[in-house]
């Protein structure tokens, strides 16, 4: 059992590799499914060294995308020194490989593969869907090991990729069920409003058979999309406005980067207020609020797993250790710096990614791979989180937060514990019956019957 196991984890996805190049990024299919790998392909395993283990760090450095990926970068580099400063990891000191992909998808596929073939054990990356989508083959084809830490659209699980990031029903489901109860507003009227690539278009997708399975009539939902680095919002929020008028009515933005900023300022132009419009975000946190005027926004909401207000004292640790860091490393506005959900999950990722490799005794892919799977950690949330040996997804709260004046928020709803993931969601037809399971014998993370049949 254990030798199919391994020979099904280190195969390379032959289609892919055969029509794509280095440096091609695949087309950001929605619900593309992952081709499963071939035990005849499986690659000879890479011996451990005795020197730093290699850990990549591929995030957006440059262009618009910088504005959120940057402070994953500082969270992973200061996630690294820690665990350096108590000995590394198997008595071998962390050593970051950090690439600055620029906010352009095809270079986070060319960005992937010069990381993977430098040897490094593990890749932390990432933010768009799109550029998840563009190194996607790359980590399947040589069998590399990625860790995704931002929400993102479901519709996909991957044997070389654990997410640590929300799937939809531990985000986008539960904000729009809130906006729909009597202490979310009562909303009759949807707006789904994203920029134009794979992680809006999918999540209001399956947002719109969510609304429908509801009750929610078809011109009852308007759907807007922007194309990234968007900054004339006036029409759409003149539409919305009118669109508005004559039932209670509440956006669903999946807008990503930079563009978050004239979005808000134009509510505010217009007039448009949380109390009239309310707008659940679920790509704003307290980094993208960071050194920009909160007031317009105020009263708005952001669905996460977790906001830096949470009190406990686990958060209160990661907070002041981040803070000691952005000041020891002279980071920008180091007395100002926030924590926000994607960092925590990077922190959370990384720490899982260390103790499954003490774990295995080793730092070779396939072994921590079959380690993570079940790892937990009490995480800044506030819970102890368990990473799924199944589907690869992280279990998570879920928090919806206000915000306030100063870019933090107000917490007004959260689940009771964390809830496992749906990658394939159950509203949508030709996903419901879908099954991710890495485990023996189903051995897929797109299937409905198992691929193994037993001995």
């Amino acid at each position: 059992m254990n030798n199919l196991i391994k020979a099904a984890g280190v195969a390379c996805l032959t289609l892919l590799s055969a029509c794509k190049g280095p440096g091609d990024a695949p087309k950001p299919a929605e619900g593309t499914a992952t081709p499963e790998p071939k035990a005849e392909e499986a690659k000879p395993e890479k011996k451990d060294s005795t020197g730093p283990i290699k850990i990549g760090i591929l995030h957006s450095l440059s262009g618009t995308m910088a504005i959120s990926e940057t402070s994953l970068k500082d969270v992973a580099l200061m996630t690294i020194e820690s665990i350096n400063k108590k000995g590394g990891v198997l008595g071998r000191k962390l050593e970051p490989v950090v690439v600055d992909p620029a906010s352009d998808w095809p270079l986070f596929a060319e960005k992937a593969r010069e990381l993977i073939q430098q040897d490094v054990a593990v890749v932390f990356g990432c933010w768009t869907s799109v550029s998840r989508k563009s190194v996607l083959p790359v980590f399947e084809e040589l069998n590399g090991l990625l860790f995704y830490p931002v929400q993102y659209e479901g519709e996909e699980s991957s044997y070389n990729v654990f997410y640590t990031g929300a799937a939809p029903n531990q985000q986008a489901i539960p904000a729009v069920e809130y906006l729909m109860s009597d202490a979310g507003g009562g909303a009759k009227r949807w707006v789904l409003l994203g920029t134009d690539y794979v992680y809006p278009r999918t999540t209001n997708k399956i947002l719109r058979y969510f609304l429908k399975a509801k009750g929610v009539a078809e011109e009852d939902i308007m759907e807007e999309y922007t194309p990234f680095g968007h900054s004339d919002y006036q029409t759409i929020v003149s539409n919305v406005k009118k669109f508005a008028a004559s039932k209670k009515t509440a956006v669903v933005s999946t807008i990503n980067g930079d563009s978050n900023v004239p979005f808000y300022k134009e509510l505010a132009n217009q007039g448009l207020k949380a109390t009239d419009i309310p707008v659940v975000a679920f790509s704003v946190g307290e980094e993208e609020l960071r050194g920009i005027d909160t007031k317009p926004l105020e009263g708005h909401l952001a669905a996460w797993n977790y906001f830096m207000s949470i009190d406990n004292p686990e958060n209160k640790a990661f907070i002041e250790e981040w803070l000691a860091y952005a000041k020891e490393k002279k980071l920008p506005d180091a007395e100002k710096r926030v924590t926000n959900d994607p960092m925590e999950a990077t922190y959370v990722g990384i720490k899982m990614w260390a103790q499954a490799a003490a774990q295995a005794g080793t730092t070779d892919i396939n072994a921590v791979r079959q380690a993570i799977g079940g790892q937990t950690f009490k995480a800044p949330s506030g819970f102890v989180l368990t990473m799924d040996g199944k589907n690869h997804h992280l279990h998570k709260p879920v928090y919806i937060g206000e915000i306030k004046g100063g870019g933090q928020f107000n917490i007004v709803w959260k689940t009771e514990g964390p809830i496992r993931a749906e990658p394939w969601s159950q509203y949508v037809p030709d996903s419901k019956a879908k099954v991710a399971d890495w485990s023996y014998p189903w051995l897929c993370g797109n299937c409905e019957a198992a691929k193994a049949s037993g001995f």
